[in-house]
């Protein structure tokens, strides 16, 4: 297990059900993650790259394996006495394909909550949020709500509202899967230069094959088994 990883998984492995009926739809599976990496688990449906995506972050937790994120033992074939839903909410930043955008909160104040969760005052987290949006180039939609957002913009603030507690993980089930061509590779350069600049491991979850040049490291699965691994040695000159 590599100590200077933000994420080590070992040996992670998920089985849904019991005895005859028992479905194991992760295979036992190894990896680290370093900072200001970025990461895709590529694989059709069914292959279990949402299935890890949730054991790394304790939403389902997995059977087997161990999980550490920035040297916290989070999970060891068992819990840890780590308050999982506390620890996600300051350490590991989420993107959806789907956005989950709050519809009746303007796009700062959709940033800012997630910070007044973690206790930082109403004032601090709207100033916090709206230079974060300013980062993103969003700052102009500050605002607005959700619904007057192309799918474009509204995919930048739910990343803004992933980076609004400086995470060092971000997790990213199919970010571009509801975007067009022009509009996927803008994400893509985003999340690229989020790990660059913040330094924050970044992994996505995809069967978007037309992305993968800009990852610096994929990770191919199919039913359940980790079948290859592919570094890129310049993602950023790949997909320019």
């Amino acid at each position: 297990m590599n100590v200077s990883a933000v994420l080590s998984v070992d040996h992670v492995s998920q089985t849904f059900g019991s005895g005859a009926t028992a479905v194991q739809a992760l295979k036992p599976t190894s990896l680290d993650v370093q900072p200001g990496e970025l990461v895709a688990l590529l694989g059709p449906s069914g292959s279990g790259k949402s299935t890890l995506l949730l054991a790394i972050s304790l939403i389902t937790p997995p059977t087997t394996g161990r999980i550490v994120i920035r040297d916290r033992l989070l999970w060891d074939d068992g819990p840890t006495g780590v308050d999982a839903r506390a620890f996600r909410r300051q350490h590991v930043g989420f993107i959806f394909q789907q956005h989950n955008l709050i519809p009746f909160l303007t796009v700062q104040e959709n940033v800012a909550l997630v910070m007044q969760l973690n206790g930082v005052g109403a004032r601090e987290a709207g100033r916090r949020a709206r230079e974060l949006l300013a980062y993103l180039e969003i700052d102009h939609r500050a605002d607005m709500l959700p619904a007057r957002l192309s799918g474009g913009e509204q995919q930048r603030v739910a990343i803004g509202r992933a980076l609004a507690n400086e995470p060092p993980l971000i997790l990213a089930d199919e970010p571009t899967a509801a975007l067009d061509t022009d509009r996927g590779n803008k994400v893509m350069a985003l999340l690229r230069r989020i790990a660059r600049e913040r330094g924050s491991a970044v992994i996505t979850v995809t069967h978007d094959h037309r992305m993968i040049a800009g990852f610096d490291t994929v990770y191919h699965l199919e039913d359940g088994v980790l079948v290859d691994v592919q570094r890129n040695a310049d993602p950023a000159t790949a997909a320019a």
